[in-house]
Parts: C-alpha cells; structure tokens; sequence
C-alpha cells in the first residue's frame, strides 16, 4: 500500500508544485479510503468471507434419537423399555480441508473486490480534484481578465476625452466585460456542483479547497513508457479460476463415501418371574454406516459445469486483458497530447502578451486600435483557458496510467 501512495503523489508532485498553499491530494485520498461507504460495505463483505472458512471447517451436526417402546418387545433377559441412539457422519478424508481452500479462495476474489473498488475511487477521487483545480484557476483568469478590462476601459474612457478613441470602444469593453462575467459565473456554479459531489464521494463533509495559480511551469515533460503491470482485475480472474478449481475438489470429495460413527444404548428390565445370567442387563450396541452415493448424476454435471466455467473465466480475462491495454494506450497518448496542447500553450500566451504590450505601447504616440486589442486579449484567455484544460488532462490521464500499472 505504501508503493501505492507514493506512485500517486508522483503523479500528483507536479500539481503541488503549482498550488500554493492547497490542500493536498493525499489528504482526500486518505478520507475517501476510511469513509466511503460503498468501500466500507465491500471490506466488511471480505470479513463475512473469512468468516466463512471458519464455517466451512465444521463437521456435520450430530444426530440423537430416543424413542419409547410402546409395545415392550420381551427378551430373554428382559423387556425393552427405550431406544437412545446417537450418530456423527465424517466427510471423506480430506473433505472438510477441501471445502475450507475454496472458502479461502472465495474470500480472496472478495478482496480483490475491494482492491479495485479503492483503487477506482482514488482515481475518481484524483480526477475529480483536478477538475475542481482547474474550475478555480479559470475563475481566477476570468477575474484577471475582467480586471484587466477595466483599466482598458479607463484608457478608452480617457481616449475618448482627448479624441483618441471612440465611444464604440468603450461599449465594445462593456460588452466584452459582461460576456466574462457571464463565463465566470458559469465556471463558479460549475465548481460548486463539482465541489458537492467530491465532498459526497469520499463521505466527507464540505470545506473550503483553495486552488490558487500562481507559478506555472513553462513545460511538462515527457512521461516514460507505461506498460499493463499486474492488475488486481486480471488477478481476479485467476483468483476465480482457481476457486473453481476448489470446488470442484470440494465435488470429488462429496462424490466419495461418507463414513458414519454411533452407538445404539436400549435399557432392558429385569424379568422377575426367573432368576438367570445377565437378567436385565441393558443393551449398548456400536455402529458404523457407510453413505454411498449410488447416483451420482449430480456430481458428474457439476464437474462439467466447472470445466464450462474454467473455459468462460479464460475467455473473460483474456477480454478483459486487451481492454485494460487498450485503455492504457488511450490513456498515455491522452497524456501526450495534453502535455503537447500545454507546451504550445504556454509559449502562445508569451507571444500574445508581448503583443497586447506592444498595441498598448503605441497609444502613448498614436490611437489605440481596441479592435486588435480585444482580439489578442480573445486569444490570451483562449490560451490560459486552454492551458488549464490541458493540464486538467494530463494529470488525470497520468492517475488513470497509475491506476493501470501500479501495483495494488
């Protein structure tokens, strides 16, 4: 479990590095793993299937008989009065360790169960935090932006004193203006409704998650080849192959005699009409049975039934095999291009910015051309957008790489 956390704080440095003062990663993950209640239900599943092993390791319950002669049948030495019997029929050797190996097996793909469930919900976890990461820094942008408007519009408002601009302008800003207002209240209302459901997620309740973006990285860097590593879901599928296997242990040992072990006790009066050897002397009489399955039609379907299920099982994780490695190639090329979007974007945005200072250079000698202005600053926040976007990608396509090759 510990190369596990420290797989996913690798994943998860680069954003660290870029939050100021934000709650971390693993932090959630923490929660999420102690109080989930779903995980919570499926740990206490695989407990119920321990305690199964425990039940499968009992013997047969023990059989006592007594019965009253009605009728007193007369012996030599005497009438019998009762009849008191008791019987334990024994399994087959090795009977009650067969079935015990496949209650173990059976409580193993329960804990596997368990494994993907936690290892999904770190990764829903993950991706959902970085989508709330992103929601947040492009509500700072669009608050940047709706700032940098403003002393736009006092220039223009200035311009159109001295001749310089006009009040189209200053409407052409108002209008822009408005139109990031609008955009930011949609990314607000988005992250509030993101923000809910992480909080639900993990069971938690709702605090304040500070995304701040301050530094950013002038590039990420190129992610190392990933190959499917030793995944739970596959070892599932073996866990289950070889509980099939158990069972049908636990079938040839049912198929084979059953031994019994008793003992028959008859109380006997004493006769008082003769006196004679062993008068009244009680019966205690030992007994052995033998359980023979003479029909075993059961037996031989079932055998064929776990031979279907070892072929569907083969087939099933086979499947499931080229999903999982189809899946982790459409994860990393995710990840390259997000890593490529991010790259392009972070050096458009220094040459738009070196634009928009040259445009604004110009009104000290010459008319601001506003028109060219907003088309830059459009193109700026396209590219900021776009960078939080892709690093939103990035980071989640390298959880779901995690979730794929790390080891559980």
């Amino acid at each position: 479990m510990k190369q596990v956390r420290s797989k996913w704080m690798a994943v998860t440095a680069l954003l660290l590095s870029i939050t100021a003062g934000a709650q971390e990663l693993d932090y959630f993950l923490d929660l999420a793993d102690g109080q989930n209640p779903e995980l919570q239900a499926m740990r206490l599943k695989y407990d119920l299937a321990v305690e199964r092993v425990e039940e499968a390791g009992a013997l047969p319950d023990t059989e006592i008989g007594a019965g009253l002669f009605v009728s007193e049948p007369e012996t030599r030495t005497g009438a019998q009065k009762a009849r008191f019997s008791i019987r334990q029929m024994l399994p087959w050797f090795g009977g009650i360790t067969a079935r015990e190996e496949l209650a173990g097996s059976m409580a193993e793909v329960d804990y596997l169960d368990w494994v993907i469930a936690r290892r999904k919900l770190r990764l829903e976890t993950a991706q959902s935090y970085y989508r709330l990461q992103a929601l947040q820094q492009q509500v700072g942008i669009l608050q940047q932006q709706e700032a940098l408007l403003d002393s736009w519009s006092e220039i223009a408002l200035t311009g159109v004193s001295n001749g310089r601009a006009s009040a189209v302008d200053v409407l052409r800003l108002d209008i822009r203006k408005e139109d990031l207002v609008a955009r930011r209240r949609i990314r607000e209302n988005g992250f509030a409704a993101q923000h809910t459901a992480f909080f639900r997620r993990i069971n938690a309740g709702e605090s304040e998650i500070a995304f701040p973006a301050e530094a950013w990285p002038d590039s990420l860097p190129a992610a190392t080849p990933a190959i499917l590593g030793p995944h739970p879901e596959l070892e599932r599928y073996e866990r289950l192959f070889e509980s099939v296997m158990r069972d049908e242990a636990v079938n040839r040992k049912e198929a084979a005699p059953k031994l019994g072990l008793g003992v028959d006790y008859i109380p006997v009066a004493e006769r008082t009409d003769m006196a004679m050897a062993d008068n009244g002397k009680d019966i205690l009489m030992p007994m052995v049975s033998l359980s023979v399955p003479l029909f075993n039609t059961k037996y031989r379907s079932r055998t064929r039934q776990n031979q279907l299920r070892q072929e569907a099982l083969k087939a099933e994780e086979l499947s499931r095999r080229n999903t999982l490695e189809a899946l982790l190639a459409d994860a990393i090329q995710g990840r390259e291009s997000a890593r490529i979007r991010y790259n392009t974007a972070s050096g458009n945005i220094v040459k738009t910015r070196q634009a928009i200072e040259i445009l604004l250079k110009n009104y000290q000698t010459d008319t601001v051309d506003f028109t060219e202005l907003l088309e830059m600053q459009e193109i700026e926040l396209r590219l900021l957008l776009e960078r939080t976007e892709a690093l939103e990608a990035y980071l989640g396509q390298a959880a779901l790489v995690n979730y794929l090759t790390a080891e559980p």
